[in-house]
């Protein structure tokens, strides 16, 4: 259980290093979902995965990149920039990249909350990574 009400301030160093390589650092969380900055590094392209449990919603701050998700046989490559939000359904397979010359940051909300490293379960790649 959470705390009845939480304020935070963007930290300025990273909590956590995602399953997929993104930077995270931690915001607010409630019993419904948890709330994440992400940020991916100029040049960096994320490691594909899929989640078991949770479904995601984000919200692009700053920054480029591509977003290639997949269910089934449904896919799609989306652009990310300032301004959009975006699903990432439970069971969807995705991988996203920074194709700008600042950080890729955006905000994701999780829902239920963010249980751990285990949720993420890896994919194949759809870009090459380094």
């Amino acid at each position: 259980m959470t705390e009845p009400f939480q304020t935070r301030t963007l930290p300025e160093s990273v909590d956590a290093i995602a399953p997929d390589q993104s930077e995270i650092r931690f915001l607010v969380q409630v019993e419904g979902g948890s709330m994440v900055h992400c940020c991916l590094p100029v040049g960096a392209v994320s490691l594909a995965v899929t989640h078991r449990t949770v479904e995601e919603v984000w919200y692009v701050l700053s920054g480029q990149g591509e977003l290639w998700r997949q269910q089934g046989e449904q896919q799609q490559i989306v652009t990310l920039q300032p301004g959009l939000s975006l699903s990432i359904p439970l069971g969807t397979h995705f991988q996203f990249r920074n194709t700008g010359r600042d950080p890729l940051q955006f905000i994701i909300v999780t829902m239920p909350p963010w249980p751990g490293a285990d949720e993420a379960v890896r994919v194949p790649d759809y870009w090459p990574t380094s």
